[in-house]
């Protein structure tokens, strides 16, 4: 019998949500993404010990400040680690921009050109990469910018239809709606039990999905952050879906029927009518949403808190 993850592949890029290389070798992604989090996972396990020696050797023989050499390491690990994949890879790897750059669109916007600069001194070039960027109005913005450069960007921490519009509308090549984060959010807020079909993250992907394919959007749309299989097997149809190394082990364990839940032709019939984004549109929307509000601060806290964990470990290796 075929599994779960082979159907779902039939009409859905499999993206992995993992640093690790031995998951992306077994599971055979097309893409995959990093981020501080995944680079702290991975950089603790025996198989990159060289990656994180080369990165710290290459440190140690520059001067600068602490702060800006110990920068300077971190973001030539997540190139380092990115590289890695993207040649295991046939499609792109997602590499994030600081997170402390969330509303700052010009830094957004250099931080994304150097990171492209240096995917390309590593032989990978920009159209293995996908530049992840926050969903702030600055960070689309941003990502606008660069579009224009002809850097695809993924924007990610996406939880809302007045995001989705803002970035569809800026050009993105790719939207990452959180599936399993607005779940955490209405559970925490007393809702429930949920369905797979009245998951409300599900239910936001799915009216994003339709809001893009009513009117003509090329941005890709990659459901992540799940839960549990039931989310992934609701959204199958979906352009991409980004899944954890467990999560993936499971749907290949599963010999199941999996039938795929959105098409294009149909979805697009329930698409909500077009959504004018301006800065004060944008801002008031997602200032009525408190669960998108709360989650997208959530989020970028917990990203620059997982960056700043990184750049400890990689300052006190420097000092080693």
């Amino acid at each position: 019998m075929t599994s779960k993850l082979d159907q779902l592949k039939v009409f859905t890029t499999v993206v992995a949500d993992t640093g690790d290389m031995d998951a992306i070798r077994l599971f055979k992604p097309t893409d995959c993404t990093t981020n501080p989090t995944l680079v702290l996972k991975a950089a603790a396990l025996p198989a990159y010990e060289g990656v994180i020696a080369d990165a710290i050797a290459w440190g140690k023989q520059h001067s600068g400040s602490k702060e800006a050499v110990t920068g300077a390491v971190a973001d030539r690990l997540a190139v380092a680690f990115g590289s890695e994949l993207a040649r295991l890879v046939p499609g792109r790897v997602s590499t994030e921009v600081d997170a402390d750059l969330s509303f700052d669109t010009k830094a957004s916007v250099e931080k994304g050109r150097a990171i492209i600069k240096a995917y390309e001194a590593n032989s990978i070039p920009r159209d293995k990469v996908l530049i992840k960027l926050a969903s702030t109005w600055e960070g689309i913005r941003a990502a606008e910018i660069l579009q224009k450069d002809g850097i695809d960007c993924n924007l990610t921490l996406l939880f809302s239809l007045v995001q989705a519009a803002a970035c569809a509308e800026a050009g993105a090549f790719l939207i990452s709606p959180f599936v399993g984060r607005i779940l955490d959010w209405y559970v925490k807020s007393g809702g429930g039990p949920y369905t797979a079909e009245t998951d409300p993250g599900v239910v936001s992907v799915r009216q994003i999905y339709a809001y893009y394919k009513r009117h003509g959007y090329n941005t890709v749309v990659m459901g992540a952050s799940f839960r549990n299989i039931g989310e992934i097997e609701a959204l199958a149809g979906c352009d991409r879906l980004t899944i954890a190394p467990a999560l993936l082990e499971q749907l290949a364990k599963d010999d199941g029927t999996l039938p795929r839940q959105l098409d294009p032709s149909v979805a697009g019939k329930a698409g909500a009518d077009r959504i004018k984004v301006d800065e004060a549109r944008f801002r008031f929307h997602l200032n009525e949403d408190a669960m998108a509000t709360e989650k997208l601060a959530e989020g970028i806290r917990a990203f620059a808190k997982d960056l700043g964990a990184l750049k400890e470990m990689v300052a006190k290796k420097l000092e080693s």
